[in-house]
């Protein structure tokens, strides 16, 4: 019989650093307080004593609490980073040449590591879980194949990875936020609520859909945000605000006057699997702090993507709510901004002053 080790527990993973243990490599890092730096488990360098080392999930985890990595695990970041990709872009090849989703128990089998170790570093190197990747990519190739008058939504639907019709129609609201054929009339049928009003940053729409809000647009003339709501749906019933609507936009505003107050609304979030990613890293950063579109190319695991990144941001419809604005130069410069550099600025101050 096989013993599967986790290295959950401090005492196991303290027995692989003892054994200068391979297998545990990815599972976790030992840090040492002493020395100020974190290892693999298998590092060959002298061993610590156990009161002076504590265990962390990742590396990213030790950097965060102040320690920095030894040379030999620098030395070594290279290789294990590449085959870390790799093993995750094999993964992301069989979720999109599945017709039906993979489990997450098939695509560790299919690597060779176990199901927990799998979803942690997946997650780890693309910012979204095996599951929600491939609803992401799912929803993408819908998009795609619903933008050609040639398919049949029929066809459509079949090339899209679902195997039935009715496993699609179970879950096209959250997909596309609203139904296929109205899609691919340009939104023809659905109903988007927005409102107009004014902030310290200027002019203000906040627009909802039946899953959330699709849309928070900032500038100078709100006629130009009307006219850029209406080019996203040109056929979508969008209907002024009333009363009940009027509390939405005043969340929303008060969030970009206060930003400690938190944004806690729901989201409709709609674009390729890279965006949802890369908008899944901004959400994470802190509020006061920025990070370079290089460190958000590295979290999403696509370090060389940095001009891929810029672009995401740039896509982005939902102000404040998912913070480009917190994406900085790698020297620091503010760089551009869809709604301006010195809304972009102002943001950045309110959020550091709080």
């Amino acid at each position: 019989m096989t013993t599967t080790i986790t290295y959950q527990t401090e005492e196991d993973r303290w027995t692989a650093v003892q054994a200068r243990d391979a297998a545990a490599d990815g599972h976790f890092v030992y840090a040492v307080r002493t020395t100020g730096v974190y290892c693999q488990p298998s590092s060959p360098a002298r061993r610590p004593k156990r009161e002076n080392v504590e265990f962390f999930d990742t590396a990213n985890a030790a950097e965060a609490a102040g320690y920095r990595s030894s040379r030999r695990t620098r030395g070594n970041q290279s290789n294990a980073a590449t085959e870390r990709a790799t093993l995750v872009a094999r993964a992301c090849r069989l979720i999109e040449a599945s017709e039906i989703p993979p489990s997450l128990d098939d695509l560790a089998a299919e690597v060779g590591i176990s199901s927990f170790h799998f979803h942690r570093l997946f997650k780890a190197e693309t910012g979204l879980t095996p599951k929600a990747y491939s609803s992401a990519y799912r929803a993408r190739k819908l998009r795609e194949e619903l933008s050609s008058s040639s398919v049949s939504i029929t066809d459509a639907i079949y090339g899209a990875g679902f195997n039935s019709n009715s496993r699609f129609y179970e879950t096209a609201d959250n997909l596309l936020g609203m139904r296929a054929r109205d899609y691919r009339a340009g939104g023809n049928g659905a109903v988007i609520r927005f409102a107009v009003g004014q902030c310290s940053l200027g002019a203000i729409l906040v627009a909802q859909s039946q899953r959330g809000i699709c849309a928070i647009l900032l500038g100078d003339d709100p006629d130009l945000l009307v006219r850029d709501l209406q080019d996203q749906f040109p056929k979508a019933e969008i209907i002024g605000c009333d009363n009940e609507f009027e509390q939405l936009i005043a969340q929303v505003v008060g969030f970009i006057e206060v930003p400690a107050i938190g944004f806690h609304l729901p989201l409709d979030v709609q674009g390729t699997a890279f965006q949802e990613r890369v908008w899944q890293a901004l959400r994470e950063i802190p509020p006061g702090t920025t990070a370079s579109y290089s460190d958000i190319a590295n979290r999403v695991g696509s370090p060389k993507a940095v001009r891929a990144v810029a672009q995401a941001c740039a896509a982005n419809r939902l102000a404040v709510a998912i913070p480009c604005h917190r994406v900085v130069r790698r020297d620091g410069d503010i760089s551009g901004y869809r709604w301006g550099v010195e809304r972009k600025r102002e943001l950045l101050r309110r959020e550091t002053n709080v």
